[in-house]
């Protein structure tokens, strides 16, 4: 099974969930040989919520996925930590609507959740926790403590970052912390627009049923990471793409009243 663990169906925060948007992601995801992905969608997205209430309405939830357009598409979030880093957190669709709202009073910048606090609330709640794009410039996790990196399960090799920084350098980099931490390296794309699928991806050894599953063969070592030799084009062009819609949808950002309910 192939499955991006960091991935986005909203083109940004302030736009709406729109369920045409979200087919037209999964089609691409799918053509680009993708089988799953975790719907790690920014926690402080505007109207978060209503992306549960379209795929419940259009989709099968089972086991711990939707199964929509005919991929598994397991529920997440990416949280804004006080300290700067970001966090990914993979669950079953109760627990991350639970933990959405206890979150819901850390959602505004300067008032973001601390990390201890997230791990505490995230602990023994079968989620997958993983460390976003530890090096990233803007939002670096690899200052933290030791003691809190390494509560979480693994760390992200993240398409954004390979583009930026350079594949060879920056998985050198990602493994070593990895290693020294003594926790797992997986990919994901960090994709808000469908180009961006297949830059990367882990081909799991086995099929995921769940995120226990996911968690398992994680820690047993049993995926690798497919970084695409098209990584450049594909977060180039969508970077471009994404640029160009939000200058489309600027007016609604600014009002997102205006844009009304496309979500259905």
């Amino acid at each position: 099974m192939k499955i991006d663990l960091h991935t986005h169906v909203k083109l940004s925060k302030k736009t709406v969930f729109s369920h045409d948007y979200f087919k037209e992601m999964m089609a691409e995801a799918k053509g680009n040989g993708l089988d799953a992905i975790a719907m790690t969608e920014h926690f402080n997205t505007w109207r978060y919520e209503d992306i549960y209430q379209v795929l419940d309405r259009h989709y099968p939830y089972e086991h711990g996925y939707y199964l929509a357009e005919g991929m598994k598409v397991f529920p997440g979030l990416e949280v804004d930590i006080r300290e700067t880093g970001h966090i990914l957190v993979i669950g079953a669709r109760e627990k991350v609507l639970e933990l959405r709202r206890r979150l819901e009073p850390y959602t505004e910048k300067g008032q973001f959740v601390d990390f201890r606090t997230l791990l505490d609330w995230s602990e023994d709640e079968g989620f997958l926790r993983i460390g976003a794009h530890p090096f990233r410039v803007g939002t670096p996790l690899h200052h933290l403590p030791e003691k809190l990196l390494k509560r979480l399960d693994a760390f992200d090799l993240n398409g954004k970052d390979i583009y930026s920084q350079g594949l060879e350098a920056y998985r050198e980099k990602i493994n070593a912390f990895g290693e020294h931490l003594g926790r797992p390296v997986v990919g994901g794309s960090d994709t808000h627009q469908f180009m961006q699928y297949g830059s990367v991806m882990n081909e799991l050894a086995g099929e995921a049923e769940t995120v226990e599953d996911l968690k398992t063969m994680i820690r047993q070592g049993a995926y690798r990471i497919e970084v695409s030799p098209s990584l450049d084009i594909k977060v180039k062009s969508a970077n471009i793409i994404k640029a160009l819609l939000k200058k489309n949808l600027s007016i609604h950002e600014d009002d997102p009243e205006e844009l009304g309910d496309q979500s259905a």
